[in-house]
């Protein structure tokens, strides 16, 4: 048996597509439909004659000729949606040989648009789909056949295998679409609107026991199905894909284009991972089983607030008259105005009360009562726009003096640390290894030199009097730096006063 490998093509321009919105699709469209609904009767040859009869008892095709048809069927063919193949079984004559009586044949494009167009308007435009929980439990016992193959010493023949493949498969498609196609109806604007209306009251019993009824029953099926998948490896496997590829490769194609046996294992391979990820989730994130239980509870909650919401809409307009002829009733019974006053502060609650709104927060914690809050003032200003404070005109003060003692001050500082400085200079330098213990404000004075310094590309900078510093740091060797107020490890820094060097 001869095997040629695919090739990856391109995504390319769908031909067989373009009559779907052709400008006479009315014309195209009924012709493939017919050919559709033939399709499915197993009559794969039409002939113009039957399809033109077919178009007559249509609506819209009375006046539709036979040469209209013909050029429709030619366009049809020219976009590989129609076989043509010359009749010359039927020819009796020699004109009718020449004629080339044509019949036809749909193309596989064809008859799959048709189909899913077909699904497409049953559905209309509302997402189909069901929960169904059964689905989960015909797919564990069909796991479980699995494992007890992969258990014994032989496998059945290649057609078992292969059945209980797809059958596997066949659950695990229908449980993904009709859950994904059911959480997208619930979640469409139209059942949104429908939920908000009187109506749906006399469903939600109805509703809520049926996603209540799945997660019962997924929750119960879904762990068995994790347990199983987990014990089950694609090592074991091996010899089942092997049987399903052998089934495949036993029924004959007439495709010239092929897949190998290597192929063929990766593809059935990816297949059960893509089962796996559902269920167990991968790397990438958590799995689709564990979504739909969270989505599952979501609409419940949903679907219980937008009942208590219909509700509480239902109550408000609701005639209370009956409850306060109860009431008036109630305090008529009474003979003492108190135990009335206390009946009233039950039901109406405080007469005349104010509510005093302010910023002012005393604590963050949200559980602390209020009686055990520390009493506050707050002062009310008049809401009126012409209100103004009260101020009282006052002389300007002359704060010179006290500017005078500041600057003094800090000059006198200034020079004390002038001098200090002078006492850590040897020569030009000032050597931090060779310092015994500094005074604070000079260790802050070299760690701001050496940052002015690194900041520069000559590590040299000009201090506020003037002077002009480089600092050189030895690569390789740390130094501690004593200070009356603690210790600094530190790089070897060693400061050079160029205006002295000048000198």
């Amino acid at each position: 048996m001869r095997v040629i490998k695919m090739q990856t093509q391109p995504f390319k321009k769908v031909q067989e597509a373009s009559y779907l919105t052709a400008d006479k699709a009315w014309s195209y469209r009924a012709i493939l439909r017919y050919f559709y609904i033939q399709h499915e009767r197993m009559r794969e040859f039409l002939f113009p004659e039957e399809i033109l009869t077919h178009l007559k008892d249509m609506d819209g095709f009375q006046d539709y000729t036979e040469d209209q048809l013909h050029q429709d069927l030619d366009q049809l063919v020219k976009w590989n949606n129609l076989i043509a193949r010359q009749e010359m079984s039927r020819a009796s004559t020699i004109e009718e040989f020449k004629k080339k009586r044509y019949r036809y044949q749909s193309t596989p494009y064809t008859i799959e648009f048709e189909r899913m167009l077909q699904e497409m308007e049953k559905g209309g435009n509302v997402f189909g789909g069901s929960l169904e929980r059964k689905e989960f439990e015909r797919l564990y016992q069909e796991l479980l056949k699995i494992e007890d193959m992969i258990n014994k010493d032989s496998l059945p023949s290649a057609d078992e295998c292969s059945q209980l493949w797809n059958d596997i498969f066949a659950y695990f498609r229908s449980i993904n679409q009709n859950t994904s196609d059911y959480m997208a109806h619930i979640n469409s604007e139209e059942a949104e609107e429908r939920m908000q209306t009187e109506a749906f009251l006399a469903y939600k019993d109805q509703f809520t026991t049926y996603l209540r009824d799945f997660i019962i029953g997924l929750q119960q099926t879904a762990l068995k199905i994790q347990e199983l998948l987990q014990s089950i490896s694609l090592y074991q496997l091996q010899p089942l894909i092997n049987q399903v590829i052998i089934h495949q490769q036993q029924i004959p194609r007439f495709e010239d284009i092929g897949l190998d046996g290597k192929e063929l294992i990766t593809d059935q391979e990816e297949k059960w991972r893509s089962l796996c990820d559902w269920f167990l989730g991968n790397a990438h994130g958590e799995s689709n089983l564990e979504m739909l239980q969270t989505r599952t509870n979501e609409q419940i909650r949903r679907i219980t607030r937008v009942v208590q919401r219909l509700g509480e809409r239902h109550h408000y307009f609701r005639s209370r008259k009956k409850d306060y002829l109860h009431l008036a009733e109630w305090f008529d019974s009474m003979e003492d105005v108190k135990e009335a006053h206390e009946l009233s502060s039950v039901v109406f609650g405080l007469f005349h009360t104010r509510h005093l709104f302010s910023d002012h927060v005393p604590t963050d914690d949200i559980y602390t009562d209020i009686w055990n809050e520390a009493p506050m003032e707050h002062e009310t200003k008049p809401r009126i726009r012409n209100y103004r404070e009260k101020t009282k005109p006052g002389a300007i003060i002359s704060q010179q003096k006290r500017k005078d003692e500041a600057r003094a001050e800090h000059l006198r500082e200034k020079q004390r640390e002038q001098e200090a400085l002078k006492q850590y200079m040897n020569g030009d330098k000032i050597e931090l290894e060779n310092l015994s213990s500094v005074e604070p404000f000079a260790r802050k004075m070299f760690l701001s030199w050496i940052g002015k310094a690194m900041a520069q590309k000559e590590r040299t900078f000009k201090t506020e009097y003037g002077r002009r510093i480089k600092v050189i740091i030895e690569p390789g060797k740390r130094i501690v730096l004593h200070a009356q107020d603690g210790d600094i490890e530190m790089p070897h820094v060693t400061f050079q006063f160029l205006d002295e060097v000048k000198r």
